[in-house]
């Protein structure tokens, strides 16, 4: 009856009814263990735990997984179950952190990373709280969340375009899903958001959750799952910390998802969406996924791990042990051909990633390093990987460094972040001169996304981008600069080969000013980002001529603060 239950709520999406049926059910049989951890990203507290770790190996943690950073253990002057003292002994019941992010953004769309905010101009607001309940090794968390933007329309370049250039466009838009705007006028989304119920034993957890997860060792992007879209209901079997071994410490989760497309038409005008643009089926898609990261015992801040995801619209999925755990697949695409080709395999529409990431620490110097690299494509034989490891490729270098200042208990902090979606050149031999697809954009999966968003990287498609951060840091208290180059949109401009045209890329430079304090129970993060677009959206000025080309410029401004409430009796 249970595990029907499970099921049901599964398939058709999660219903809190069912869910605080099941959990009073299993209250009354069995009995919670203490198991509270930051939401993935979490504002301000998981840069403090990441930053804190190049001092000392102390807090073991890979971040390569993740939730699964307990916040009591650097946040320990609020007490969140010191509201429920009538409680039984071995219940403990607590209040939430109280989370809102506020953004205001002019002119244009910009920014990602935000639990399901959307990019878009105009004002919008998150707040997510909530209650943590243990009993012995069941945990229960109800953290829902609820955004409230805007969504302001913006100008856009595409109707200066020709229709060649603008079915380039479309190619992308038809196989993912990317809108420019999520519907018209206000956005009103409320949702369960970092909710969860699990059943804990030693270091692993067996439940189900709508929580977001971010695999790789990104602090501002990732290849596969960040928090960038909104959570997704899945089924989770996972590490809740190191699991101990002989050999070092594994972290890992296997998840069973559902993913869902947003129904919205990608442009803001609906006359070319008429023309080029090829409507969802509105099915939903099952999502497989399995990441595993190792930590050897003789080397102590090194992990390496990789990831692997599989998704597919349900109704293309058979009943077969590989259709519900297709990551179990041979890596090689040559292990699906029948007769010669894949024709069979590809028409169950089933579309994969595979990345590969680590994190080295060097405590002594007070540093980190990390990468990730994927392919969304397999590869034929282990040879041709060898031999083209550039084909349908991602990936992200990163580092963290801190510098003690003399006679001040201030310490300086630099990171730094490359992203890098855009196809390799061999796109053109293996495709033609408009290539293929792009990283995040599916044939016939349409996209690897939620809801309008991608799951991972959040800049746009064929995008990269590189950050740069310098700050003084004192506990939580930050003072800082964020310097930032976006290229957006890459794999279109080459498609469409705007590069023989007048049309210059469109690169959007930024400069942040970061300000963190925390006020006792209170902490605040903030951030104001003046950005200059040049070539916005590859306008062209009045001006322009073919000998002298000249794009139009765009200067915008995006301001946004969280304010995160620790609830003490």
């Amino acid at each position: 009856m249970i595990i029907d239950l499970i099921k049901t709520n599964f398939i058709n999406g999660i219903n809190l009814k069912y869910l605080l049926i099941l959990f009073l059910l299993i209250l009354s049989f069995t009995g919670f263990t203490s198991a509270q951890s930051l939401p993935t990203n979490f504002p301000l507290l998981e840069e403090v735990v990441r930053r804190n770790q190049l001092d000392t190996l102390g807090f073991n943690s890979s971040f390569l997984l993740r939730p699964n950073l307990p916040f009591d253990s650097i946040y320990k002057s609020a007490d969140p179950y010191g509201w429920f003292e009538n409680t039984p002994k071995q219940i403990k019941i607590g209040l939430l952190p109280l989370v809102n992010t506020t953004r205001i953004l002019t002119g244009r769309p910009y920014g990602w990373a935000g639990y399901g905010m959307i990019p878009n101009p105009g004002i919008q607001t998150y707040l997510s709280g909530g209650i943590q309940a243990n009993y012995k090794f069941i945990n229960f968390t109800f953290r829902p969340e609820f955004v409230l933007a805007q969504n302001s329309g913006f100008q856009t370049g595409l109707y200066e375009m020709t229709d060649s250039q603008k079915r380039d466009k479309f190619f992308l838009w038809n196989w993912g899903d990317f809108p420019e705007r999520f519907g018209n006028g206000w956005m009103v989304n409320p949702w369960w958001g970092q909710s969860k119920l699990t059943f804990q034993y030693g270091a692993f957890e067996l439940g189900g959750s709508t929580e977001n997860i971010w695999w790789g060792p990104g602090q501002w992007n990732s290849l596969t799952f960040s928090n960038n879209a909104q959570g997704f209901p899945h089924l989770t079997f996972n590490t809740t910390k190191p699991a101990k071994t002989f050999l070092g410490n594994f972290e890992g989760q296997l998840i069973m998802g559902r993913l869902e497309n947003s129904g919205f038409s990608p442009s803001q005008n609906q006359e070319l969406n008429s023309l080029f643009f090829t409507p969802f089926t509105g099915d939903w898609r099952y999502l497989n996924a399995i990441s595993i990261s190792y930590n050897p015992k003789w080397l102590s801040g090194l992990y390496v791990g990789f990831a692997r995801t599989f998704q597919q619209y349900n109704a293309s999925r058979g009943s077969e042990f590989l259709d519900w755990f297709p990551i179990f697949e041979g890596f090689q695409k040559k292990n699906v051909f029948e007769n010669g080709h894949s024709v069979e395999y590809d028409g169950n529409g089933r579309d994969q990633t595979i990345t590969i990431f680590g994190r080295y620490l060097i405590p002594k110097a007070k540093t980190e390093i990390y990468f990730e690299y994927g392919r969304r494509d397999h590869a034929y034989t282990w040879r041709e990987f060898t031999l083209n490891p550039e084909h349908a490729r991602a990936y992200i270098l990163g580092f963290n460094k801190l510098v003690e200042i003399s006679n001040s208990k201030k310490v300086l902090q630099i990171r730094g972040e490359i992203t890098h979606q855009q196809e390799s050149i061999n796109r053109t031999i293996r495709h033609g001169i408009k290539g293929g697809l792009s990283w995040h954009t599916h044939n016939p999966a349409r996209g690897f996304v939620n809801y309008g968003q991608p799951l991972g990287v959040g800049i746009g498609v064929g995008s990269n981008v590189q950050t740069l951060e310098l700050a003084l840091v004192d506990g939580m208290d930050k003072l800082g600069l964020q310097i930032e180059r976006l290229a957006n949109n890459q794999d279109f401009y080459y498609k469409a080969q705007l590069q023989d045209t007048e049309r210059k890329p469109w690169v959007d430079l930024s400069l942040g000013f970061l300000y963190d304090k925390k006020f006792n129970n209170l902490l605040l993060c903030s951030k104001l980002q003046v950005i200059y677009a040049r070539n916005y959206q590859w306008q062209l000025d009045p001006s322009s001529t073919p000998d002298f080309p000249k794009g139009k410029n765009l200067t915008s401004v995006l301001a946004q603060t969280s304010l995160i409430y620790f609830w003490n009796k």
